[in-house]
């Protein structure tokens, strides 16, 4: 594609400030893009997003330009070239057919919520930038933590707008929300003592040797995000103080093997910072037992987390929500707004069941945020952050308590219709049975239906099964019609085995939908065995 050469414009201050200050013409390619959007957001996603037609490494070819121009272009022109190079060749993630990621279509109000998020420019690092978005973030933390924890109403009136503690902070997402969380772990580990002013003040090695200990670990599922190995590098304890207990078929995390890992810790003298359940792993979608977990935590007066990133707005479901019973007894959760809250991407929460947890991690500055301020930057550990809770706040009254509860329902009960569909065929096989909202599988043709359900496969099936299902994924996606991605599981027994993964949480899929991918599967499958 040959791009027109810029048209020289003249540069003055003032010239400039119509940058900052003016409106587009009408007729202006990005005024049409904006009228675009706001009136039929899916149907100009469609129309313009064409994944199939451009490989990366064209994409790239395109965008090999490393020198910024010296002299400014009509934003006209940058508005073509992001539709004919960018926009056209994006993930068409708000798609139905799309169910292989965690990015689902969002509500239409996004957009122009989203534009005066934008137009006001807040930032949360402190009170004087964020006046009325302090206050709005506060309320926001607090809806949630009420959705966890469940707390009464004293409570809320007590520490929601407290200048001294935080029921929970914003981040930008589910990775800062476990750092956030194991970094407050690793601080009330290390408490000060005589001869030691803290670990923030003192560092990890004083704190060991101050607390006895001969180096500290985190404890948590082996199929735990990998945000949990940034942790640990973070936090400076290294990847390989990592305890990863083993998974029954279920993926819940085993009791016994859990019990076993913290005496041996003792035995070691080494320190937990924190044990990590999961609600909703991300490969799988399992739920650890989160009741069993935290009594042992408690009797061990070890830091309980939960990672309930995906499956955290689970609790809207009086269906479901006992799926995690026991998340309300953590010290500390993630959730994951821009995921099954339905917000755009960059906003996430970590909850505390203390507020004082907060001071853990407390930073002040005399220019800035000052101590006894309202200033949230004093907590998190990002500093300046857009007001992102201005779109959790309207997604939470727009679609309000019940209208999560749909969501989340039908995602659940999709999935559940899936997996029978599977296990109805002659030519797949459910590998991870659903207990939310994600699931795996896998081709298994006719001539090999004995294996079903069977732990263990001679290995030149086993092998020839990874191959066929990794060629019929990539086939899929080259086409361009609908996307359903691969994982390979490597928990309790399935060692190396390479399946298919759907997350169905978009509420524009449909069972129609399912049927057809499992069709266009079931077809490149046959054309792979008969070549």
């Amino acid at each position: 594609m040959s791009v027109p050469k810029s048209k020289k414009i003249e540069v003055s201050l003032e010239q400039l400030r119509k940058v900052f200050t003016a409106n587009e013409h009408p007729k202006s390619t990005l005024r049409k893009i904006d009228q675009a959007i706001t009136e039929n957001l899916h149907g100009f996603l469609g129309d313009t997003i064409v994944t199939s037609d451009y490989s990366l490494e064209k994409i790239e070819g395109q965008l090999k330009d490393f020198q910024i121009p010296n002299e400014p272009i009509l934003v006209s022109e940058q508005s073509d070239f992001l539709l004919k190079n960018i926009v056209k060749n994006s993930v068409h993630t708000a798609a139905p057919s799309f169910v292989g990621h965690m990015t689902s279509s969002i509500p239409y109000f996004m957009l122009p919520i989203s534009r005066l998020m934008i137009a006001l420019n807040q930032n949360l690092v402190k009170i004087e930038t964020s006046k009325a978005f302090t206050p709005l973030e506060k309320q926001v933390i607090a809806m949630i933590h009420h959705l966890i924890y469940n707390k009464e109403n004293s409570y809320y009136k007590n520490h929601m707008h407290s200048p001294l503690r935080a029921l929970g902070l914003m981040c930008s997402g589910g990775t800062v929300a476990n750092i956030t969380a194991l970094w407050v772990a690793r601080n009330k580990l290390l408490t000060p003592k005589e001869n030691f002013d803290g670990v923030e003040r003192d560092g990890i090695l004083q704190g060991c040797q101050a607390h006895g200990f001969k180096d500290l670990v985190i404890i948590g599922s082996e199929l735990a995000h990998y945000s949990i190995s940034k942790c640990a590098g973070v936090l400076g304890i290294g990847r390989k103080n990592i305890k990863k207990i083993p998974c029954g078929r279920d993926g819940k995390m085993l009791i016994p093997f859990l019990k076993e890992s913290i005496e041996e810790c003792k035995k070691q003298n080494l320190g937990i910072i924190g044990v990590v359940g999961l609600a909703g792993a991300t490969e799988i979608g399992s739920v650890d037992n989160l009741t069993e977990i935290s009594e042992i935590c408690q009797e061990n007066k070890i830091h309980f987390h939960v990672d309930a990133a995906w499956g955290g707005p689970t609790m809207f479901s009086k269906k479901h929500a006992k799926q995690l019973a026991g998340i309300e007894l953590a010290d500390s959760v993630t959730i994951d707004c821009h995921k099954q809250l339905y917000t755009p991407m960059g906003a996430g929460i970590c909850l505390f069941k203390d507020p004082a947890d907060s001071h853990e991690i407390r930073t002040t500055a005399n220019y800035i945020i000052r101590e006894g301020s309202r200033d949230l930057g004093k907590f998190s550990l990002e500093g300046s952050r857009p007001g992102m809770a201005i779109l959790i706040h309207s997604a939470l009254k727009i679609l309000g308590h019940k209208g999560y509860e749909m969501l989340i329902d039908h995602g659940i009960e999709l999935t559940k219709f899936f997996a029978q569909k599977i296990n109805e065929s002659e030519d797949f096989e459910v590998i991870s049975n659903p207990q939310l909202n994600i699931m795996t599988y896998r081709w298994l043709p006719k001539k090999l239906r004995h294996y079903k359900g069977k732990k263990k496969v001679p290995t030149e099936h086993h092998e020839a099964l990874n191959r066929i299902t990794i060629a019929i994924q990539k086939r899929q996606r080259d086409h361009g019609k609908s996307f359903v991605s691969r994982t390979t599981l490597n928990y309790g027994e399935l060692q190396n085995t390479t399946v298919f993964r759907v997350v169905l949480a978009n509420p524009l899929t449909t069972k129609e939908i399912l049927s057809n991918i499992l069709k266009e599967q079931r077809k490149l499958g046959k054309q792979i065995m008969d070549a």
